[in-house]
């Protein structure tokens, strides 16, 4: 993946900065004042920050990922990020172990926003149905792999319960099956750029801050009760979605090639479901019931995460406008 086209001073000084030999960072520029999670310039300069822990960026030295200077500039971004998070999450009051399952059932129940899957069951155009492809793209060709950090820090059957999802989400050992070179495969049936990272000049910054939530948990070992919430809102919320836009693609001529993420999903995630909530939430709580709080404000943050992008891809759909931005646009453009 090359680095993408900066949408302001901070991205532009980031990305100038990357493309040289690692050096002492300096300082970045004073941040906006525009809210966090809106932010275009500052939730770029984080995703990238992040991505250089995964699969990196053709012309950036790997040098750079434990660069010191540069990770207290990422320190700096994540700050501002929690901040914006903070801010939008109210923290659910932690529960005892006992009833964790119950609580995460509730709040999940309890989630609220447009109606997206239905409208691209029912509704949606083709053009929109590959819009929202371009969104998903961003995390979906990495599918897992944030969550994955987890599996070292755990241990027992916590641990043991985070594998077994993951090993499905991989394939089972099968590289065909895993579910980022199934989407791949849905990306290709509707003629789309299936390439790693290929949207990433078009998608605003709150798909950039559903990815970055992610990464900003995975990555860090004190949010490890908010990675494990995060998963489990994630596979306790998609069964119903995914069966929705399986019958919205088929409705749009999709085949059943194009189809087999989505209809994966359905059934992959109704059985990750009970194991995340019960055997890895319900565990890790056991085992540290302090942490009952950081497991349901995961879960919290990425409720409301989805709801503000869904929100973002209604509101402009509605005005007959694209959800995605055009490339190359700078700080304060749509």
């Amino acid at each position: 993946m090359q680095l993408p086209a900066p949408r302001g001073p901070l991205t532009a000084l980031l990305f100038e900065r990357l493309a040289c030999p690692p050096h002492e960072f300096g300082p970045p520029p004073v941040p906006s004042r525009t809210p966090a999670l809106e932010d275009e310039d500052l939730q770029l300069a984080l995703f990238a920050c992040y991505e250089l822990h995964y699969r990196g960026f053709a012309e950036v030295d790997e040098e750079w990922e434990w660069e010191p200077s540069l990770l207290a500039v990422r320190g700096a971004l994540e700050r501002r990020f929690e901040d914006g998070l903070a801010r939008s999450v109210p923290r659910p009051v932690p529960t005892f172990s006992a009833s964790i399952r119950r609580a995460l059932a509730e709040l999940t129940a309890a989630a609220t926003g447009p109606d997206l899957s239905g409208f691209l069951q029912h509704e949606a155009d083709l053009a929109q149905f590959r819009e929202f492809v371009a969104h998903r793209s961003i995390y979906h060709l990495k599918e897992a792999d944030p969550h994955t950090w987890a599996i070292p820090r755990l241990h027992g059957g916590p641990k043991a319960a985070l594998v077994e999802i993951q090993a499905d989400e991989y394939g089972g050992g099968h590289a065909g099956r895993m579910h980022s070179e199934l989407f791949r495969t849905t990306m290709r049936r509707l003629g789309m750029d299936d390439s790693y990272g290929a949207y990433l000049d078009r998608v605003p910054a709150i798909t950039l801050a559903v990815s970055n939530a992610m990464s900003l948990f995975g990555l860090h070992r004190r949010h490890l009760g908010a990675l494990l919430g995060h998963l489990t809102a994630f596979e306790m919320t998609s069964s119903i979605p995914n069966r929705r836009y399986s019958m919205g693609l088929r409705r749009l001529g999709g085949d059943e090639e194009a189809r087999r993420f989505y209809d994966e999903h359905v059934q992959a995630d109704a059985v990750h479901e009970q194991i995340a909530a019960h055997d890895m939430c319900g565990g890790f709580v056991r085992q540290y019931p302090a942490r009952a709080g950081d497991v349901l404000y995961g879960t919290a943050c990425a409720l409301t995460l989805e709801r503000l992008f869904a929100e973002h891809v209604m509101d402009n759909w509605r005005r007959g406008a694209s959800s995605l931005r055009e490339a190359g646009l700078t700080v304060g453009s749509r």
